[in-house]
C-alpha cells in the first residue's frame, strides 16, 4: 500500500534534505542573528529589558493565536516582567492560567540547556491545558494521547469535512516519542537553527497530545533556537511571524507531512520566516537604538507634559501625518494651545514641518 502520510514511509523519521538549497538561506539566518545579538549588546539595561519582554510577550500571545485562542496581552506582558524580575507599573496581575502559559515558555528559554523528558512534556501539556478538556470535550493532560480513535487534522462543517492529515495510531506514541526526545538530547553534527525546524516538523508530525501539539512544537522550537542562539534572552518572535503567515505554514505542514522524507521545501520556508521575523526585530531594534539617540541629544530640552507624549508617540508609530489639529484631539488642549506646542519644538529643533503641500501643515521629528 503506497504511503500517505510522512510517517508512513519506509524509512521514517529519517529525514533528509539538500543543502546546497539552504546553505545561502542558513548563512543569512546566522548572520542576522549574530547582528542582533550585537545590537542587543549596545542597549542599555532597561531597553534591553524591554525588548525581551516585548519578543517573549509577542511569542506567547502569537503562538496561542495561531490556535485561534486569544490572550490578553498586559497580564501576558505583567506574569513575563514579574517572573524575569522586570519592573513594570500599571499592568494587572495575571491568571494563574496566564502564568501557567508565561511558565512554560520561560523554561524553556531560560533552561535551554536542560534536557527534554517527556514528564518536562507532560508538565508543560497540564500548565496549557489546566481543565483536562479542550472546547467541550474531556481530554488526556499530562499524557500521550490514548485510544483506537485516529488523530486527525480536520477543516469544514460537519459533514463536509476535510481531513488535511492523520497522524500515527496511539499504540505508537511512546515509541515514536522516544525515539524523538532521544534525538533532541543528542549532539548531532548538524546546525541548531535546522535542529529547531525539523524538530518543530517531527512533534506535531507525531501529535502526541490530545491538544495543545501546535504550541508545545512552537514551544520546543524556541527553546532548540535559544541553544542555537546560545543564550536564554529571547530577543526575535518566531511565532509573531509564523502568525503573520499563518495560511502559508498550514499549507507548507500540510504538503510536508503527506510527502516523502525530503523535507528540503519545510526547511526552506522555515528559513525564510526565522529571516522575516529577525528582520522586524532589526528593524525594531533600530528604533529603539535611534529613539535612545534622540532623547540624548535632547536631554537639556525643556518640554511639558503634552510634548513628552506626543514626541514619544511619534517614535512608536504614530497613525498618519502630525497637524495641529491631531495634537489638540490626542492631548486634549485648544487649538491654541496645540499650535504653542508645536511652534516651541520647532524652535527647540525638535520638530519641523514637512515639505508636503495640502490644506493642512504636517509636521515630523528632526532626525
Amino acid at each position: 500500500m503506497k504511503p500517505i502520510y510522512i510517517w508512513q514511509q519506509k524509512n521514517w523519521p529519517n529525514f533528509i534534505w539538500k543543502d546546497d538549497k539552504l546553505s545561502y538561506k542558513l548563512g543569512r539566518v546566522r548572520s542576522l542573528q549574530g547582528k542582533l545579538v550585537g545590537k542587543m549588546s549596545a542597549l542599555g539595561f532597561d531597553l534591553k529589558n524591554n525588548t525581551i519582554l516585548n519578543a517573549l510577550t509577542a511569542d506567547i500571545t502569537k503562538s496561542s493565536e495561531i490556535e485561534g485562542e486569544i490572550l490578553n496581552i498586559d497580564q501576558v506582558r505583567s506574569s513575563v516582567a514579574r517572573h524575569l524580575g522586570i519592573e513594570v507599573e500599571g499592568l494587572p496581575e495575571a491568571d494563574r492560567y496566564i502564568d501557567g502559559v508565561v511558565q512554560v515558555m520561560l523554561d524553556a528559554t531560560q533552561n535551554y540547556m536542560q534536557p527534554m523528558t517527556d514528564e518536562r512534556l507532560f508538565n508543560w501539556h497540564a500548565a496549557l491545558l489546566p481543565t483536562g478538556r479542550s472546547g467541550a470535550y474531556k481530554i488526556i493532560v499530562a499524557d500521550w494521547r490514548q485510544g483506537s480513535e485516529p488523530m486527525q487534522v480536520i477543516s469544514g462543517a460537519m459533514g463536509k469535512e476535510k481531513i488535511h492529515y492523520q497522524a500515527p495510531d496511539s499504540d505508537n506514541v511512546p515509541s515514536q516519542m522516544k525515539l524523538f526526545l532521544d534525538w533532541i538530547n543528542d549532539n548531532q553534527q548538524i546546525d541548531p537553527v535546522l535542529k529547531a525546524a525539523i524538530a518543530h516538523l517531527w512533534f506535531v508530525t507525531i501529535h502526541p497530545f490530545d491538544d495543545g501539539n501546535g504550541r508545545l512544537s512552537r514551544t520546543i522550537t524556541d527553546l532548540l533556537l535559544a541553544r542555537a542562539d546560545e543564550m536564554p534572552h529571547r530577543f526575535y518572535s518566531m511565532s509573531a511571524e509564523i502568525r503573520k503567515q499563518r495560511k502559508e505554514y498550514y499549507e507548507i505542514l500540510e504538503k510536508t507531512q503527506k510527502g516523502n522524507l525530503n523535507i528540503t521545501s519545510w526547511l526552506e520556508w522555515f528559513l525564510d520566516c526565522l529571516e522575516a521575523a529577525l528582520l522586524d526585530t532589526e528593524k525594531s531594534i533600530s528604533i529603539v537604538l535611534q529613539k535612545a539617540t534622540f532623547w540624548d541629544k535632547h536631554r537639556l530640552v525643556s518640554m511639558n507634559e503634552r510634548q513628552i507624549r506626543m514626541v514619544n508617540l511619534l517614535w512608536d508609530g504614530f497613525n498618519g501625518k502630525l497637524t495641529s489639529s491631531k495634537w489638540g484631539k490626542i492631548t486634549k488642549c485648544s487649538p491654541d494651545t496645540a499650535l504653542r506646542d508645536i511652534q516651541d519644538l520647532i524652535n527647540k529643533n525638535v520638530l519641523r514641518k514637512t515639505d508636503e503641500g495640502g490644506r493642512s501643515t504636517n509636521y515630523e521629528l528632526v532626525l
